[in-house]
């Protein structure tokens, strides 16, 4: 194993994970809320007056991020196709209600109030996350 070392970007990895910790906790501090995103979406479902807006903004704000690194340099690559990809984000979808929660919800917000249920779930997102890993590179291919 290598490090491909023109890609290895520890300090802004760092800055990112920085701002997702304190968006977080100014949401929970602020409002009172979990920024876990499958939450957020399917509270969008069940409509309640009041709870729309910061819901839509939080959305907005990831979607609009993405946008902004589009006129940077960057050239990702994705090797799936467009079925694939469905295919990949309807189970993310099922397992985001099948464990009560998403990788943000769990991973990050869960965590920092260490909450049991989510060091279980995070554990077992990170093992499914290195098992899939090990068969794509190592058995499949």
């Amino acid at each position: 194993m290598s490090i491909d070392w023109s890609h290895f970007t520890p300090w802004t990895s760092l800055a990112g994970g920085m701002l997702i910790g304190a968006a977080a906790a100014m949401l929970v501090l602020l409002s009172g809320r979990i920024a876990g995103i499958s939450g957020i979406v399917g509270g969008l479902l069940a409509l309640r007056r009041g709870d729309i807006a910061w819901r839509l903004a939080f959305i907005g704000g990831l979607l609009v991020a993405p946008v902004a690194l589009f006129f940077h340099s960057m050239n990702p690559r994705i090797d799936a196709g467009v079925g694939t990809l469905l295919v990949a984000g309807l189970l993310v979808g099922l397992g985001t209600r099948y464990g009560a929660g998403c990788t943000s919800g769990h991973g990050v917000c869960g965590l920092s109030r260490l909450s049991p249920r989510s060091l279980v779930a995070t554990g077992a997102f990170m093992a499914a996350g290195i098992a899939t890993v090990f068969v794509t590179r190592h058995i499949l291919i």
